[in-house]
């Protein structure tokens, strides 16, 4: 047994690394160039679907339309600096992360930091399902045969992902910087080599329409449909305000230039992108991405194509990351507040938050089932879920500057309400045009809350039952002697083992055997075989007659802990087992021992044992 314990922690340590020492956790910060690789993939990774959300809705009416995604672009740049402004201020003010569920809870209550909260919960779990689906088809645009099989190429890279981030944080770091910066040089290469081709005259004007031009059947839904599709271009901005104790020292200040720069970059691209496929005169087709085609497009069907398009694939599949960073620090944050199970609080073997990670895995894994790695479809659920985080924040932020600067309050919150009103008026577009996308969100959202909720309420009364008061003194109660039952199958060396121990515990031993109504003769042999080995302890039968041993047995424990409890004795009940050479073992064995377990822990004023008996072949 033991070589096998060592074997699995050989395969653990192979996997995950050395365990770390909690005096190792500042080794484990990250600078702004490895933050940046680690926390920006999501919003980067955007650019492979961003713009070609905004085509897919404007090409319903005509590709003469997609001139407007010129318009929409510069709107969706309006929100993205009011947010990096915001968020920047966000990270100064609350340096010990959080985010907008810190923000939204300390300015506008607990309620709306709980929907905050609960939003990016389900968000980021979103964020994985979208960035590994769009991974998914990144791929099968590029390799047509594996066309089909997007959602096991989705769990395989979400598990990887996971396996990589259960490492620690600065492996992952590590690791993301090839994807992240393979992607950001690539991307740069693709939009210098467009806009260049476009100046020198290479690349003539292929677009349906001219900027300016009237197209017949414009409506303002459209246009507002296509900018909140757009929009989704900025999901993943607030990962970094939520993950600044991930950076070194000084960590506002670092976490802060980490935005700027992701920022930038994600403007310049999104910018860059969205002008050379309105140039080129892109129209989306089925089975492959608008990226895709500019790349062919731009660079032709060579090295450089392949190149953009298995970079795109990776960070795509990668951009899954920035919601395994920010997701345990979330539950973090809710845990330690008692929102959500305190297992979220703990680190693991390489001080990350171990259960957060896992959780998101299995979560998105369940979302990319339930979806079937559809794009189109998860992103109107993954918008709603971080707007109206956004949108709490700003408001958040708002409220914040006019408590403390009652005389300059507007000057400081010029980008939260810019910001504010942008991400509500998204919210309202999506509440208005894709209420049959997202309404799940608002079934699973009360739910969310209401279980918060029962946790918070969990945890105080815990608390309050558990807390020694310090005006009263302790009541020190004397039990004069302790009652054991035993519970017997057969006579065995198990059940040997188990009484031997008994009569070492206690004052009184009882051994107690169930008896089915079909096993009189078996019933008689087995009290004849005990009384043989053991004359001096008592052997009760408790009779069956619905071939149900745990009922009998909890009715018998009750009537001996009355009793034992009218003279003053506490009661143990001691369940022997076997424990098999090996693991897959037990399944050959009834496991009625568990039951038993669970059943009597539920029991006031009972002490539940185990004498385990460990077989050798």
């Amino acid at each position: 047994m033991e070589w096998r314990v060592k074997k699995m922690d050989f395969l653990k340590r192979f996997l995950l690394g050395r365990p770390l020492k909690s005096a190792e956790n500042d080794d484990q910060k990250l600078s702004r160039f490895a933050a940046l690789a680690l926390l920006s993939s999501d919003a980067l990774s955007s650019i492979a679907y961003g713009t070609e959300q905004i085509v897919v809705v404007l090409v319903t009416l005509s590709t003469a339309a997609i001139w407007y995604s010129l318009p929409i672009a510069a709107f969706v740049i309006i929100l993205l600096v009011s947010l990096t402004l915001s968020y920047r201020q966000i990270i100064h003010a609350y340096p010990h992360g959080g985010g907008a569920y810190v923000v939204s809870s300390e300015n506008l209550g607990k309620n709306m930091g709980l929907l905050a909260g609960g939003s990016l919960l389900i968000d980021y779990m979103l964020t994985v399902a979208v960035s590994v689906s769009a991974g998914a088809e990144a791929i099968t645009s590029a390799v047509p045969a594996l066309y089909g099989y997007q959602v096991p190429i989705s769990i395989v890279i979400v598990l990887l992902i996971m396996l990589m981030n259960l490492r620690g944080l600065r492996e992952s770091a590590s690791f993301l910087m090839l994807p992240v910066y393979c992607f950001i040089a690539i991307i740069t290469l693709l939009i210098v080599v467009g806009l260049a081709k476009i100046v020198m005259g290479v690349v003539p004007f292929h677009a349906a329409a001219v900027p300016g031009a009237v197209i017949p059947g414009v409506t303002v839904a459209l246009l507002l449909r296509a900018f909140s599709s757009g929009s989704s271009s900025l999901t993943g901005v607030e990962a970094i305000s939520n993950a600044v104790p991930f950076f070194k020292k000084p960590q506002a200040k670092n976490a802060a230039s980490t935005l700027a720069m992701m920022a930038g970059i994600l403007g310049f691209f999104f910018v860059g992108i969205t002008f050379i496929n309105y140039w080129y005169g892109i129209v989306p087709e089925a089975e492959v991405t608008v990226l895709s085609q500019i790349g062919k497009a731009v660079f032709g069907h060579n090295i450089l194509y392949y190149a953009l398009q298995f970079a795109t694939a990776l960070i795509l599949a990668v951009a899954a990351n920035t919601g395994f960073s920010a997701f345990p620090v979330l539950a973090y944050n809710l845990a330690k507040d008692k929102f959500m199970p305190h297992m979220y609080m703990d680190r693991g073997d390489r001080l990350g938050y171990s259960n957060g990670i896992i959780t998101l895995a299995l979560g998105s894994i369940v979302l990319l089932l339930i979806f079937q790695g559809s794009t189109e479809r998860l992103i109107p659920l993954y918008s709603i879920g971080v707007f109206i985080p956004f949108a709490l924040s700003q408001t958040g932020m708002v409220i914040k500057w006019r408590k403390e600067f009652p005389k300059k309050w507007l000057n400081k919150s010029v980008a939260n309400i810019v910001g504010a009103f942008i991400s509500y008026a998204i919210v309202g577009i999506l509440l208005v045009y894709r209420l049959g996308d997202i309404w799940p969100f608002f079934i699973i959202m009360p739910i969310l809350i209401y279980v918060f909720y029962r946790i918070h309420i969990h945890y105080r009364n815990v608390a309050e039952q558990l807390r020694l008061e310090s005006d009263k003194a302790i009541e020190l109660h004397e039990y004069v002697g302790n009652t054991v039952i035993v519970l017997v199958g057969n006579v065995t060396q198990v059940n040997v083992g188990a009484l031997n121990y008994a009569r070492s515990i206690g004052d009184y031993v009882i051994a107690m055997h169930v008896s089915l109504d079909e096993d009189k003769e078996k019933e008689e042999e087995i009290e004849k075989e005990f009384k043989k080995y053991f004359p001096d302890i008592r052997f009760s039968v408790v009779h069956s007659s619905y071939r149900s041993i745990v009922n009998p047995t909890m009715r018998y424990v009750d009537l001996v802990s009355r009793q034992a409890n009218k003279h003053n004795y506490t009661t143990t009940v001691l369940v022997p087992q076997f424990v098999p050479n090996k693991r897959w073992q037990n399944i050959l064995h009834n496991q009625t021992n568990l039951r038993l377990r669970f059943r009597l822990s539920w029991r006031q004023n009972i002490i539940v044992a185990t004498y385990s008996y460990h077989l050798k072949k």
